[in-house]
């Protein structure tokens, strides 16, 4: 039987249970996946408590994404994970985990029908840094907004084959064709207000508070926009597939539960 949980707070917004349990659902396989309220100077007991049990895996949200890095756990790193210095996802590997981004994938897969020559992120945490390991040799130059300079050597990491220009959060959008928001709710609201222009495709990280003020400005002049459930729906196969072992259509099975989230928030 799974036994997985979503990691975080605040956490009791979450989606990943109805994802993961409509999943369960569809591909037949027994399974609980909970949400469970963890600060970061709660993981570490949490953590050497979670050996002892039958655990299948975990998905990190904020703050902890960066505490699979903590040598004293002893989690085996993925590569891509590595260079962005962000675990979303942590599946269990004997008496420790194997910790990994998903974020990646799902910006991997997003960014395959999108089409771009200029590029901005927004933000600076671990779903930026995912973004901008997936834009890594796509484009020549990416733009970075973020709020200080405070992690600018981490962005920097994440990029060996394109060229990184750092900006404060007020640098106007409507020069880019592809802008990625990974910010909390409120962040970009001033960034909408001066908004004139929208050319290309945003991706938004969020999905509640929906629509942001920044992707309904650029809906409404005219730009593409993707939901932050089409990113949290295409992280969520990833996990879905490595916590329960199956193969399956991820077309099909992101359609199912895109229309369930929907269907959810709209509640």
């Amino acid at each position: 039987m799974i036994r997985a949980a979503v990691l975080g707070t605040p956490i009791a917004h979450s989606l990943s249970p109805l994802l993961h349990s409509r999943a369960y659902e569809i591909l037949g396989v027994e399974g609980d996946y909970s949400r469970i309220d963890l600060a970061e100077v709660e993981f570490p007991n949490f953590f050497n408590e979670s050996l002892k049990d039958s655990w299948t895996g975990f998905s990190l949200t904020m703050p902890l994404k960066e505490v699979a890095f903590l040598p004293e756990f002893g989690i085996s790193l993925d590569p891509r994970a590595l260079k962005i210095h962000s675990v979303n996802t942590l599946i269990r590997a004997g008496n420790s985990y194997h910790g990994l981004s998903t974020d990646v994938l799902a910006f991997d897969r997003l960014l395959e029908s999108t089409t771009f020559t200029r590029v901005a992120v927004i933000g600076a945490g671990g779903t930026a840094r995912a973004a901008l390991g997936a834009l890594d040799g796509l484009v020549d130059r990416v733009d970075v907004l973020r709020r200080s300079e405070s992690r600018d050597e981490s962005l920097l990491g994440c990029v060996s084959a394109t060229d990184l220009k750092m900006f404060n959060m007020e640098c106007s959008l409507r020069e880019y064709d592809l802008v990625i928001s990974t910010t909390p709710a409120g962040v970009t609201d001033l960034l909408a207000d001066s908004l004139t222009e929208a050319n290309g495709t945003l991706i938004e990280a969020l999905y509640k508070p929906w629509p942001t003020a920044l992707s309904a400005k650029w809906q409404d002049l005219g730009g593409n926009v993707k939901h932050g459930l089409d990113l949290l729906v295409e992280q969520a196969l990833d996990q879905i597939q490595l916590m329960t072992g199956k193969s399956f259509d991820y077309a099909q099975m992101r359609a199912t539960l895109l229309s369930d989230a929907l269907e959810f928030v709209k509640e």
